[in-house]
């Protein structure tokens, strides 16, 4: 009877071991994806080969965050309801990080780059703020803010984005929570205007270059933002 009762109580601390094991949460990252190709199609996203989004996404529009499981995943972009990926990369998370990608530049040359996103809260009275340069024929920019006619600029000299430059521009700028005048200059000559722009405190935004200096209507040159949180 002892030996039976050790063999039960060893085979019910396997059963449970083994059901901890199955259990426990695989650790996760939170991605958002954003389409920034200004003549591309709308597009579905797969996460290792499974579609995420219900509807397609269109530019220059994001998913919002959604959760993956940390570790190198494979990332496909497709052309909505086809198998046709035009991106296809594997990507690395970390656990418990905010990320985004971009899908920018033309259709012709369509590709990504990943980001990280610090989402620690602003001081008091402070948003944060980054810019990415995503127009494909736009030279290079700065964007700063107008007050009248004094221009102050806040990104100096950014030209379009690459992998390499989008992550040492992924870092947010702190500033005072307020109504600003944003203004695009090429060489010192205002290219786009964007007034009335609400940035309130406590709130995370990136604000992109999206479209095409030769492009009109929905593809016409103008910015974007993207709120974090």
């Amino acid at each position: 009877m002892k030996l039976k009762h050790i063999f039960i109580a060893l085979s019910l601390t396997a059963f449970l071991t083994s059901c901890d094991k199955d259990e426990a949460p695989q650790a996760t990252a939170s991605v958002n994806v954003i389409h920034a190709c200004p003549d591309a199609p709308g597009v579905d996203l797969l996460v290792d080969n499974v579609k995420v989004n219900t509807a397609a996404l269109n530019f220059p529009d994001a998913t919002g965050y959604l959760k993956v499981f940390a570790g190198t995943r494979n990332i496909k972009v497709n052309a909505t309801g086809t198998n046709n990926s035009v991106i296809n990369a594997n990507l690395t998370f970390s656990a418990d990080k905010y990320y985004s990608v971009f899908a920018y530049n033309r259709l012709a040359s369509i590709s990504a780059f990943l980001v990280e996103d610090n989402l620690a809260v602003p001081a008091a009275g402070q948003a944060h703020i980054r810019f990415f340069h995503l127009s494909p024929d736009a030279p290079v920019v700065t964007v700063g803010t107008l007050s009248g006619t004094t221009f102050t600029p806040v990104f100096a000299n950014r030209s379009f984005e690459t992998q390499a430059t989008a992550s040492a521009n992924q870092n947010f700028t702190p500033v005072a929570a307020g109504t600003y005048t944003f203004d695009v200059r090429v060489n010192d000559a205002s290219v786009l205007n964007l007034p009335n722009i609400v940035l309130q405190a406590g709130k995370i935004y990136t604000v992109f270059a999206k479209g095409l200096v030769s492009g009109t209507g929905s593809q016409a040159l103008g910015a974007q933002i993207v709120t974090h949180n």
